[in-house]
């Protein structure tokens, strides 16, 4: 499916890596829960060996779904190359959940008693290099929209979540809404700001960047029963290529 004669340009370092594609893609992709990696200097603790492989630790096939639209539509795009655990790229530096203090109820012992030396050294090494990348691409590119791809548990807190794929928005409620009609005519059981809400702030990363850029920005949330299928992703990806392109 790889889109013909594009060839694919990537750049690795600890905190991103990035995918160049071409310039004049109408979409601009990133993926700030692409890892459960631990950089050099961290380890698990064994009590936090329970979250390792969970969606706490990263979200399950978004990587893969990012890597494969990318090469489909010839997009650029970012993903994270450190757990969500560690330091979370879709939150704002002075969020309460940037560093994550307790999963179900019990302490992260990987952000226990943080010194705030702690708290500044792994924003500067890890979530202000992954937004300065996404910046320094975006600047370069002629994208219109920045798309943040998640995924998302298939049950929270004993309820089963029916949607298949979540549509997220804050300011862009016709475009997300034209998307979500792409993917309900594919066969895909869609929901509209949800399993989480784009104006709750939870499209944080795509917004920023929108914003700062005078692009547009909708998030993709995919349920992770499917996302981790390679024959789901590969009907998703069809059905994103024909919106985007």
């Amino acid at each position: 499916m790889q889109k013909s004669g594009v060839e694919i340009r990537r750049q690795v370092s600890e905190a991103f890596e990035a995918i160049e594609g071409e310039l004049s893609s109408p979409v601009f992709l990133t993926c700030e829960h692409a890892s459960q990696r631990l950089p050099e200097g961290y380890e698990w603790h064994p009590a936090d060996r329970r979250l390792v492989g969970t969606h706490w630790a990263y979200d399950l096939g978004a990587a893969e779904i990012t890597e494969e639209l990318a090469t489909v539509i010839g997009a650029p795009a970012v993903l994270s190359r450190f757990s969500r655990l560690l330091i979370d790229p879709n939150r704002s530096e002075s969020s309460e959940t940037l560093f994550l203090a307790e999963a179900e109820g019990i302490p992260v012992e990987l952000n226990r008693d943080l010194l705030e030396e702690e708290r500044n050294r792994r924003i500067e090494r890890f979530h202000r290099p992954y937004h300065e990348a996404i910046d320094t691409r975006l600047g370069r590119s002629r994208a219109e929209i920045v798309f943040s791809i998640h995924s998302f548990t298939p049950v929270w807190a004993g309820k089963p979540r029916p949607m298949e794929v979540g549509v997220l928005f804050d300011e862009e409620e016709e475009l997300a809404e034209r998307l979500e009609r792409i993917l309900r005519d594919a066969g895909f059981a869609t929901a509209m700001n949800e399993p989480y809400s784009g104006k709750a702030g939870l499209i944080y990363s795509a917004g920023r960047h929108a914003r700062a850029h005078g692009r547009r920005a909708l998030e993709l949330e995919v349920r992770q029963d499917l996302s981790v299928r390679p024959d789901f992703r590969a009907r998703l990806v069809e059905a994103l290529a024909r919106f985007f392109v």
